[in-house]
């Protein structure tokens, strides 16, 4: 995918004085201590790995990627804190996926820098914070969401809804920050209008990453008489709440946004009331051979999961743009990203101009139980592999949005 080609004397010309160190530093930034920790270090593996998979490959055209880490402790101050270290560290990307409030946090204070400093400004390439206000009345010029929105994930599960008679009653339980609220407005909109035989039983926030036990909120759950809760809970509180699901039997089908990770396949194990459909670009198992060659590259180096595909196509956009623009610098290659349509990992992929939102296909998908004929590889050393169970075409992920993308002059 990543290749060293006849462009790339060119691009070390047109680098000037940039292509003397011939690297690019680029950065994560999220929570590498604390309760998310774990999540954060599977981050950290998914980016050095992306960075390594191009150098070895000769680099964005002979450009090698420098990649450091930064611990944001899940915190706002500590975010904005840890963007300043990596701009003084040099970095020109960050790449940040551990929830909106953070990821807003971070482009806050890129913007901050870049209007104050534009000899050192800075991309933020965000994977995981999908609020749509963060492309919407929020968005920034020096802001990609390289995962698919809120709306646009909503949109991909009230196609599958349609699909699935069973689920009638349905919970919302959310983190209590924008993201989360966001979860559940989209989620009772579009899932009602796909569906308006749908009862809402009831809706929930709770503080991420403080909840010890979920018990109580299951078994408000199963008082309302809910099948399914629509959470948008992630990391290791989604997984105590599938072990409160599983340790009282509730037959529970969970509509979240991405939760495969160790610790939520290991709940899963103990819990075979609880079914959890994710939604996402890929996922392990999917029939994409690009894709499953960097899978097993990935656990023959780590020795753990490769879920994060998206880190690989974050860097993949990043690289888009470096040689599209033949220059390291944000500014250009922000520019050179608008509009920008190519072949990547996930196959046709584009940017829009209007916002910076990614847009590729979307996969509604669920746990299920190694059985050697449907899935023959559980995840990460677990009982649990995953199927799909809908794919969404881009045409019908189109969602309008606020955003008034204000540019830098000479633009």
């Amino acid at each position: 995918m990543f290749k060293t080609t006849a462009a790339g004397l060119a691009l070390a010309c047109a680098l000037g004085a940039h292509a003397q160190q011939q690297t690019l530093k680029i950065a994560l930034i999220d929570p590498l201590s604390g309760p998310m920790a774990d999540v954060g270090k599977i981050f950290e593996n998914h980016l050095r790995f992306a960075a390594d998979t191009i150098n070895a490959a000769g680099g964005i055209d002979g450009v090698k990627l420098e990649v450091l880490a930064f611990d944001n402790k899940l915190s706002t101050q500590e975010s904005q804190a840890a963007l300043q270290a990596a701009v003084g560290a040099g970095v020109k990307a960050v790449f940040i996926g551990g929830g909106s409030a953070t990821v807003s946090a971070v482009i806050t204070a890129a913007n901050r820098n870049n209007e104050r400093n534009p000899d050192k400004s800075v991309l933020v390439f965000n994977f995981g914070g999908i609020d749509p206000d963060l492309v919407g009345k929020n968005c920034s010029f020096w802001h990609f969401m390289t995962e698919a929105q809120v709306t646009m994930r909503m949109k991909a599960y009230a196609d599958f809804v349609k699909k699935t008679p069973e689920i009638k009653k349905v919970y919302f339980l959310n983190p209590d920050y924008s993201f989360g609220r966001q979860w559940t407005a989209f989620g009772k909109t579009l899932l009602a209008e796909a569906r308006p035989d749908i009862q809402i039983v009831g809706e929930d926030f709770f503080p991420t990453g403080t909840v010890k036990d979920f018990a109580p909120y299951i078994a408000k759950m199963r008082a309302a008489g809910a099948d399914t809760v629509v959470s948008g809970n992630w990391g290791n509180d989604m997984a105590l709440m599938i072990r409160a699901a599983g340790d009282s039997g509730y037959k529970l089908r969970i509509l979240t946004h991405s939760s495969a990770n160790k610790s939520t396949m290991i709940a899963l194990d103990a819990a075979p009331t609880v079914r959890l459909n994710m939604i996402g670009e890929w996922f392990p198992g999917a029939d994409n051979p690009t894709a499953a060659k960097l899978e097993s590259a990935f656990e023959a180096k780590y020795k753990e999961a490769f879920y994060l595909v998206r880190l690989s196509t974050a860097t993949e956009l990043l690289a888009q743009g470096v040689r599209k623009a033949r220059s390291t610098d944000p500014k250009q290659i922000a520019s050179a990203l608008e509009g920008i349509s190519y072949k990547s990992i996930l196959g046709d992929v584009s940017v829009r101009k209007e916002d910076h939102q990614f847009m590729a296909p979307q996969y509604v998908y669920a746990n299920h139980p190694v059985d050697g004929k449907t899935v023959k590889k559980g995840f990460d050393g677990t009982k649990q592999g995953f199927v799909a169970e809908s794919l969404t075409p881009v045409s019908a992920l189109a969602v309008p949005n606020q955003c008034d993308m204000k540019r830098p002059a000479g633009l």
